[in-house]
């Protein structure tokens, strides 16, 4: 951030959340929320709130959210007024809304004046759309990495992060990733003592331990899916077996040599990595570490020899490596 402000540290700072028919409503109440919240508790504390909250549409009037819920909205400002904070929603109407020439005028108008901008999940599409994400690093929900990267390749799509920041650009992952970023700009602006105080009074992670890929399939693989797909199914039904390159290799119709090479530049991996990967995720293995660990109750020791890893340790570096987070802090997320 620059270090001159243009903003007095006191100053109330007005928060916009640009909305728009079939917007996804935790997009905009999820971050609203936190910043309504974070006045709340400098009014305890004796001062003042710091935060005006305006939801804006291009219709001025109520927007209907993807859920049916109605929102209240304002007309969005002229590109002069004052602004410190833009927040973009995403949701299912975000397409038409990427592709209104006004909205994008008047994003690209308002992020002159505001001083950051910040998307929420598919809200990146919008941001991308308006030319503010060129050349940033940025990240959208799992499932709209690949194609946020594809329609938009100056953009440096990030696929595991909750949130990101860029300079004055931040981005945030699926949904409820909102708040997590929201909660960043909050400690940002009013120290970590209100975004804690806030974290906790809506029962959430101050910082979320992992990334998204916590929720997610092995995106990075299925871009190779034409070349190797059926080998993938294969290794997914023999994930408890030992796979070494050789049997790889034979099983791909290809000599070890050839198999690697080609292997690496499809997918990005290392078999040896992508195997890694399937074992650890539950998008299509029928005996993955995490799957086992979320629905059953079978032991860690037991479930790490049913998926392949040898160890306990090794499965353990494996969870931490691609997830951030240990088998039992896994299960202890999302066991049913």
């Amino acid at each position: 951030m620059p270090k001159s402000p243009r903003f007095a540290p006191n100053a109330v700072r007005v928060v916009e959340f640009l909305t728009f028919p079939l917007v996804q409503l935790l997009d905009v109440t999820g971050p609203f929320q936190v910043f309504a919240s974070a006045n709340d508790f400098v009014l305890e504390a004796g001062g003042r709130p710091r935060y005006d909250l305006r939801v804006v549409a291009q219709s001025g009037a109520q927007v209907t959210a993807s859920s049916g819920l109605k929102l209240s909205t304002l007309p969005l400002p002229r590109s002069g007024a004052a602004v410190d904070t833009l927040m973009v929603a995403g949701g299912q109407g975000v397409e038409a809304a990427a592709a209104d020439p006004v909205i994008i005028d008047w994003v690209q108008a308002r992020a002159k004046t505001a001083r950051r901008i910040a998307s929420v999940c598919t809200g990146a599409f919008l941001l991308a759309a308006s030319g503010l994400l060129d050349g940033r690093r940025a990240v959208t929900h799992w499932s709209y990495c690949a194609e946020l990267a594809r329609r938009y390749p100056r953009v440096r799509v990030e696929s595991d992060p909750i949130f990101v920041r860029d300079g004055s650009v931040w981005s945030s992952a699926g949904v409820t990733a909102g708040i997590d970023l929201a909660l960043a700009l909050v400690e940002e602006d009013l120290g970590p003592t209100i975004a804690l105080a806030v974290a906790r009074y809506l029962v959430m992670f101050m910082k979320r331990p992992g990334g998204q890929a916590q929720f997610s399939t092995a995106l990075s693989l299925q871009a190779a899916d034409d070349k190797f797909g059926a080998l993938h199914e294969w290794i997914n039904k023999h994930l408890d077996d030992d796979l070494p390159l050789p049997v790889l290799a034979d099983q791909a119709g290809m000599s070890e040599r050839s198999f690697s090479r080609h292997y690496a530049e499809a997918t990005g991996f290392t078999p040896a990595r992508a195997i890694e990967r399937l074992r650890v995720d539950a998008a299509r293995a029928a005996y993955s570490a995490r799957r086992l660990l979320s629905d059953s109750g079978l032991p860690v020791k037991r479930i790490c020899r049913r998926c392949g890893f040898g160890s306990e340790e090794t499965m353990r570096r494996s969870f931490l490596r691609l997830l951030a987070v240990t088998p039992q802090e896994y299960r202890t997320r999302f066991s049913a």
